[in-house]
């Protein structure tokens, strides 16, 4: 088997010199760009993310849901990523909590409060600050972190663990293309993909540090008085980048296993906090009827392109920002996903990728925005019953919702704190997984990337992090296209690869080979180039 050739640059000991200079390049390119013509640049990007989201956007909406659920029904999920007797790395626990890792935690935080809250207020479709508007504001949330933004994640994070677990190829994007590409994925196509990858990781991870130092600010302000503008925030940038170097520097299992951990249970105190003390009853009711409605909604709302309305403002600044940002999230999360996945069945992984962090999800949405429509429905009841200062919040800062609305709450001053280092926290470890992503794509898949990398990754997302978020929304969006076309090549090669393993797979259970020789078997007949014929058909009952 070949692999990438990794060699030697200046300080960094191990790197596949395309990818890592070319990479570097461009980011650094974007910097200096920025930095030193910011108004060339916001126009730039804006034209770029106008034009991506009004021409492209249905691109977007074609995800991986399908694909997901095909592969956790059929027998296909019976395929472990590994050997077929290995058991998972890691304890469901500590599983669920480095997912969260994986940059969604300081989203979450951010717009927990502030988006139901905003769609109720400025719905899409219908009337604003009713029964209806509330749920339909809920349902539009749920769409852009449910099913389809997990099921994108599951499906990059899949074909990663796939190639590389089962068939020992690089954990790296590169590798997820090789039914279709062969060994050519080792030379100047592998490169160019891996390329789109770290451009893509880089700039979509950077803008939820970005959110999550704003809103870091925001809570001192409401702690400290400290005063709320730049300089404070590329203060706190250089601050929790010292403190993700010192993670780094930790490794998976002591800096990031430990962090997500503690985060975990920080945020369920949060939660058992706000349920307990919050409209118990409420939160619990609404839950389910909050996913029952998405359930009924979910395709026609995953389909809507606005073409009736004449006009795709809303979409364009919502729906189609999401789903970009996730496909420019899809080479982080799923390179990290797939790192901490070895050992679990297709089925098993599916099902957990896609489920588990997306009801938790739901249920913080609901515990938070629900809560907070609650309360804006009962004071147009019973003006007696206002909560002052919530609207205004999201209308003058989305970070700032979730603080307002503790303030309702007994116990805020503490509790503002709590999700104040809840926010750092969630800031170190998607800085410390993003670093560690970013250099494995650099080091040619190098499952254990020298620390030094990953240090210069580190550095270099919060020095990209203090540029600017409304660039960074931009830019997000312009480096997720391009990888929409890599997702639906992988899709492509994926079933193409599972079909081998699957036929060879079913022998084996049927005795005409062994485990062991079925897994030798597997990955020799993969190499082969008449592979790249085409998937053999699978024998009758299969």
């Amino acid at each position: 088997m070949d692999h990438v050739k990794v060699g030697r640059l200046g300080p960094f000991p191990r790197v596949s010199k395309p990818v890592f200079i070319i990479s570097a390049l461009l980011i650094i390119g974007f910097i200096i760009f920025g930095a030193f013509f910011t108004e060339t640049a916001g126009v730039l990007f804006s034209f770029l993310q106008n034009f991506i989201t009004d021409k492209f956007g249905w691109l977007f909406i074609i995800l991986a849901l399908l694909l997901c659920i095909y592969l956790a029904m059929s027998r296909y999920g019976d395929i472990r990523l590994g050997a077929q007797t290995e058991t998972p790395q890691y304890s469901l626990f500590s599983w669920i909590g480095m997912l969260f890792s994986a940059g969604i935690g300081i989203g979450l935080v951010y717009w927990g409060t502030a988006e139901p809250l905003y769609h109720f207020m400025a719905p899409p479709l219908g009337e604003a600050e009713t029964i209806e508007a509330a749920k339909q504001a809920i349902n539009f949330t749920f769409l852009h972190w449910g099913l389809h933004a997990w099921a994108l994640y599951a499906i990059v994070a899949l074909s990663l663990a796939y190639f590389h677990f089962r068939r020992g190829l690089p954990l790296s994007i590169r590798s997820t293309l090789y039914p279709l590409l062969g060994k050519k994925i080792y030379g100047s196509w592998g490169h160019a993909v891996d390329i789109l990858a770290v451009f893509g990781t880089m700039f979509g991870v950077v803008t939820s540090l970005g959110l999550g130092v704003m809103q870091i600010n925001s809570g001192l302000e409401r702690l400290f008085g400290v005063p709320n503008n730049l300089t404070i925030q590329i203060g706190l940038i250089v601050f929790v980048t010292i403190l993700a170097a010192f993670s780094v520097m930790m490794g998976l299992d002591k800096g990031i296993k430990r962090l997500s951990d503690i985060n975990i249970g920080l945020t369920a105190i949060l939660l058992g906090f706000m349920v307990i003390l919050g409209p118990t009853l409420f939160i619990f009711d609404s839950y389910l009827e909050n996913v029952g409605n998405y359930l009924s909604v979910v395709v026609p709302l995953g389909l809507w392109g606005e073409s009736y309305e004449g006009q795709e403002n809303w979409q364009s600044s919502w729906t189609i920002f999401y789903w970009a940002w996730w496909v420019s999230w899809a080479p982080f999360v799923g390179v990290f996903i797939a790192r901490i996945s070895r050992g679990r069945t297709i089925r098993e992984f599916i099902l957990g990728v896609l489920l588990i962090p997306m009801l938790i999800l739901f249920f913080w949405f609901t515990t938070f925005g629900g809560v907070a429509i609650h309360m804006e429905l009962l004071a147009a009841i019973d003006p007696a019953m206002a909560s002052p200062g919530l609207v205004e919040a999201v209308q003058t800062d989305f970070g700032s919702a979730i603080f307002k609305l503790v303030e309702f709450y007994p116990l805020a001053q503490p509790i503002t704190l709590m999700i104040v280092v809840m926010i750092v926290f969630w800031f170190v470890t998607s800085s410390d997984s993003a670093s560690f992503v970013i250099d494995m794509l650099t080091a040619g898949g190098d499952t254990n990337p020298p620390k030094i990398q990953r240090l210069f990754w580190a550095s270099t997302e919060g020095i990209i992090a203090a540029g600017g978020l409304s660039a960074l929304q931009a830019a997000a969006i312009v480096a997720g296209l391009p990888f929409v076309l890599v997702v639906f090549a992988m899709m492509y090669a994926l079933l193409r690869g599972l079909s081998r393993d699957r036929l060879i797979l079913y022998r084996a259970q049927q005795h005409f080979i062994t485990e062991e020789s079925a897994d030798h078997n597997s990955a020799n007949e993969f190499t082969d180039e008449h592979l790249l014929k085409g998937p053999p058909k699978i024998v009758k009952g299969d």
